[in-house]
């Protein structure tokens, strides 16, 4: 199937406006996309996430969920029993923290419209932080990483759930076939967009593998960085701390 010139990934501002107006369009089919397309196994790839924070070390303390869209990930966070705490959801998408603004109902999330390469926060501010989906579409991933250490506590920790190609060849082959073939027919039906879901596959394509992300954490300035596969490896959870 031919990838329509408008879902190949572009570079640097031109990338910016790219996933700023694929998520701002999508953003009223998103959730029912994101559990349909992947079975609902995303729920559980978000609670592995949230449990990998090392949160109940700080239970009462700020964390950011960074390309936050319709706040799962960070709902995740703040619905659990003993998180005293707040959760501040940042994204530059403004839409998609509209979409999402029904399911807050009173939880201790703050939403935020903000761009990850520029976050509106100080310093050491926050005691941990997660990304769901998000850094595959950042336009300079070096800077992102660079700016989410710089908003984060000495200590604390950052977890990164993102989507990755598997290792073993014949999962692989069927996963290529899934994300390539049939999600971008299944994605334009429902949501209406005529190439955001060939974007998707795109874009992880061109996404480092697990090892190539943990140097980058580290060139970041990052330490103890790692990851754990899930699923059969098509989706990976990476996390490293601020020194």
């Amino acid at each position: 199937m031919p990838t329509t010139p408008e879902a190949v990934p572009s570079r640097g501002e031109d990338r910016e406006r790219q996933v700023q107006t694929i998520f701002s369009e999508i953003a009223p089919r998103y959730d029912l996309l994101n559990h349909v397309l992947s079975m609902n196994i995303d729920r559980a790839w978000r609670r592995r996430a949230v449990d990998t924070l090392g949160w109940t070390d700080r239970p009462a303390g700020t964390y950011l969920d960074a390309c936050a869209g319709t706040f799962d990930l960070g709902l995740e966070l703040a619905r659990r029993g003993d998180f005293k705490g707040r959760v501040v959801a940042s994204d530059f998408a403004r839409p998609m923290l509209v979409a999402g603004r029904s399911k807050l109902d009173g939880a201790a999330v703050a939403p935020v419209c903000g761009d990850s390469l520029r976050l509106p926060f100080p310093d050491d501010t926050f005691d941990g932080a997660t990304v769901g989906f998000g850094v595959r579409n950042l336009s300079d991933l070096d800077a992102g990483f660079r700016e989410f250490h710089r908003v984060l506590k000495p200590g604390a920790r950052l977890v990164v759930l993102e989507f990755t190609v598997p290792p073993n060849p014949i999962v692989r082959a069927g996963y290529m076939l899934y994300f390539t073939r049939i999600l971008p027919i299944i994605g334009r039906i429902v949501s209406g967009h005529p190439w955001a879901y060939t974007y998707l596959p795109e874009s992880v394509k061109e996404f480092p593998g697990p090892q190539e992300l943990a140097g980058k954490l580290e060139g970041a300035g990052f330490a103890e960085a790692g990851w754990s596969l899930v699923t059969f490896g098509i989706a990976a959870i990476h996390w490293a701390r601020k020194a």
